[in-house]
């Protein structure tokens, strides 16, 4: 199992949505990526991409106007 932090900040839509699916594209199933992101539509973003992929979205949370959210690949 790896885990992988991608770090999207500054990129707005669809760009940390992107950068989220091409770093599972060379995961594993169960491996673990974190993503730190900035853009606020994010949120709904993820939650909606997990439900479509299959993926687990362990941790939602929001510190200091960043969002970090952790994926489990299934």
């Amino acid at each position: 199992m790896a885990e992988y932090t991608v770090n999207a900040r500054g990129l707005q839509c669809p760009g940390p949505l992107v950068a989220l699916f091409n770093q599972s594209k060379v995961a594993s199933p169960g491996d673990i990526i974190k993503i730190e992101v900035t853009d606020q539509g994010f949120k709904k973003d993820v939650q909606a991409w997990c439900k479509k992929t299959g993926n687990e979205l362990t941790e939602l949370k929001e510190e200091n106007s960043c969002i970090f959210a952790t994926i489990v690949k299934k």
